[in-house]
């Protein structure tokens, strides 16, 4: 009897070791929830993750975006190409029309991303016509991915014989985000859990499973969305919408102790557009400058000024450039460690 006692007393001793264990790794444990509207950039930062804090993107894995770049290339010249038709524009050279004609015959009979030679050559004779960049010029108007220029201005690298992927054609890659996905890293002797969730207006009911626990939140709004429409619904203004996200999540009563954090992403795409796209189409009441710091600062005050707890709580925000690893990087590196813990410890 005395025998199964002490046996008895060493599974308890190893027990209460175990979850004093798992009690320390919780405390160590940071849930990061990102958050934002559609195709703000939220699953570029996850991918940064990976690059910065686990090993990157082995070999292996840089092949497997091949078909997604491919893809990607496809579903943007096919978007110019319609577009042509609905904003009635010519093209500059007539004989792109059967280019036009033939790449629609072609992307509905070859495999989901493949980029045969004959494609791959009329694409970049399209995306040479001045037509083909009036329209581009124009994308605001409809729906074109970011990475468009990125990837048909280097198209021919792309279908190299070899061809491997950068780590910069990996980030610029897009596959709309469906359900919740999760990264595990280390940083600052901390273990982050980062859940990344589909922006998308059919996919936020999913959001409801992360919010239990959630340390952090990152908000993710694209800047250069201001003169954008969303995928889903293109009566609506995707800053507007964005605006009108993030003050319910500021402000709903689950994040009343977590900390948040603003990231103004896309300021590369959004100085470059601010310099021919006024503010105002997004604000009618802008009347300041249409420079990258004025244009920018407004946005900014018109997130920050939705948090209605503000004397008691801060948002922390920051300019960023998902694609770019160094300023993702020198973000989060500058983000107080205060931000890991929750609003209530600290205030």
């Amino acid at each position: 009897m005395g025998a199964g006692a002490s046996a008895e007393e060493k599974h308890s001793r190893e027990l209460e070791k175990k979850l004093k264990e798992d009690a320390e790794k919780d405390a160590r444990t940071v849930k990061l929830l990102l958050l934002g509207a559609g195709e703000s950039g939220k699953s570029t930062i996850v991918k940064q993750m990976k690059i910065i804090h686990q090993d990157g993107y082995s070999l292996e894995e840089c092949l497997e975006f091949i078909a997604i770049i491919y893809g990607n290339t496809l579903q943007s010249i096919l978007a110019i190409v319609r577009a042509m038709t609905t904003l009635n524009i010519q093209y500059g050279d007539s004989a792109r029309q059967d280019d036009a004609r033939k790449l629609m015959h072609m992307a509905d009979t070859i495999e989901e991303g493949t980029m045969p030679k004959e494609m791959s050559d009329i694409i970049q004779r399209l995306w040479k016509d001045s037509g083909i960049q009036a329209c581009f010029d124009r994308a605001s108007e409809y729906q074109l991915n970011d990475s468009a220029g990125y990837y048909l201005s280097d198209l021919e690298r792309l279908v190299t014989p070899g061809y491997v992927p950068t780590e910069q054609d990996v980030l610029r890659s897009r596959v709309k985000t469906t359900g919740i996905i999760e990264t595990q890293f280390s940083f600052k002797d901390l273990n982050f859990r980062m859940f990344d969730v589909g922006g998308q207006r059919s996919e936020r009911k999913k959001w409801i499973h992360c919010f239990e626990g959630v340390t952090c939140i990152i908000f993710i709004a694209a800047l250069s969305a201001y003169d954008m429409v969303l995928v889903e619904d293109d009566e609506v203004n995707r800053m507007h919408e964005s605006l009108h996200l993030f003050n319910s999540i500021c402000n709903h009563k689950y994040f009343a102790t977590t900390s948040i954090v603003l990231f103004l992403n896309k300021k590369d795409l959004f100085q470059e557009k601010v310099t021919k796209v006024h503010l105002s189409i997004c604000f009618p009441d802008y009347d300041g400058p249409n420079t990258y710091e004025d244009a920018g600062n407004y946005i900014k005050v018109q997130f920050l000024e939705l948090n209605m707890r503000r004397d008691v709580k801060e948002i922390y925000s920051h300019m960023t450039c998902a694609t770019d690893t160094q300023n993702v990087k020198f973000v989060f590196d500058a983000m107080p460690e205060f931000m890991y813990v929750p609003c209530s410890e600290t205030l």
